[in-house]
């Protein structure tokens, strides 16, 4: 209890409006219990944690000690912190996944290409087995050529290889394509599960071809548009796209290769983030 009691971190938190919970302010204990009965059932002699584990290692640490009196270590790392100095986790809600359910190829490669230029050097020698004279002829590229961001996407690649093999790095790469670059041809390649890790908000629909279909009619099919004059105006006004094509002319006639690719799928866009994917049936 003293040595709990002790620590910045309770007395912080003990002082503050919002109190601390029992669960919480037991934690240390129940972490140490952890190491204590990992230490005596499988031998583990080291706990590795961020350096913001530092109290609850110190608690495993004494535990053991005093009960068994081995010798047992334990490591901190630095933290992983977000562009604005934020906590990479579960709590603060930004957690990095390496499960594809969780975080898809393309969202860890994303997350790796967008970061800025003051963290990159440091990743690529914490993530990648990039030798550190291969990391310093990229970073005196950069420098020459930083409008290509070199870095970032050799960190994403070898980050999302590592964790997702190289065709978890094509399908990152389809996805980017097609997304920020309107690629018909990536979009015709990707699978149902890159649509769907792609455009995870999206709705989906199944259609039916029928002879003489129109944009309007297929917006209206897929409940992408209201009823009347405003869904027939938001085509008018650019509003809407078809695999990357903004469409204007509502009384257009869906084309095959051009309107449905050669995988059956149309990706309808309604606005600036609205998507369908579409999925035609029996052509």
């Amino acid at each position: 209890m003293g040595t709990l009691l002790s620590r910045q971190s309770c007395q912080a938190r003990l002082r503050s409006a919002e109190g601390m919970s029992l669960a919480e302010f037991l934690y240390p204990a129940l972490q140490a219990y952890d190491f204590l009965h990992l230490h005596r059932h499988h031998g583990c002699r080291i706990q590795l944690g961020g350096h913001d584990q530092m109290g609850n290692i110190m608690s495993g640490y004494e535990l053991v000690s005093k009960m068994t009196g081995a010798d047992v270590f334990g490591i901190t790392v630095p933290l992983i912190t977000s562009t604005t100095g934020d906590k990479l986790g579960k709590t603060a809600g930004n957690a990095v996944w390496l499960n594809r359910d969780k975080t898809s190829p393309f969202e860890l490669y994303q997350f790796f290409v967008r970061q800025q230029d003051n963290i990159v050097e440091k990743y690529l020698k914490l993530f990648t087995f990039l030798p550190l004279a291969e990391i310093a002829h990229i970073m005196e590229m950069h420098a020459k050529e930083p409008e290509k961001w070199g870095p970032q996407k050799r960190l994403a690649a070898e980050v999302t290889k590592l964790v997702h093999g190289r065709e978890g790095l094509e399908s990152a790469k389809r996805c980017t394509k097609a997304l920020y670059y309107s690629s018909v041809e990536a979009l015709e390649e990707m699978s149902d599960q890159e649509l769907q890790e792609l455009f995870r908000q999206a709705t989906s629909a199944e259609l039916m071809l029928e002879p003489g279909m129109t944009v309007l009619d297929l917006c209206r099919k897929a409940n992408a548009i209201p009823d009347g004059p405003s869904g027939y105006r938001k085509i008018t006004d650019g509003g809407v796209s078809i695999n990357g094509n903004r469409v204007t002319n509502p009384e257009t006639v869906l084309i095959l290769g051009q309107h449905i690719l050669k995988n059956g799928v149309s990706l309808l866009r309604v606005g600036k983030k609205n998507y369908y994917i579409i999925k035609w049936l029996q052509l």
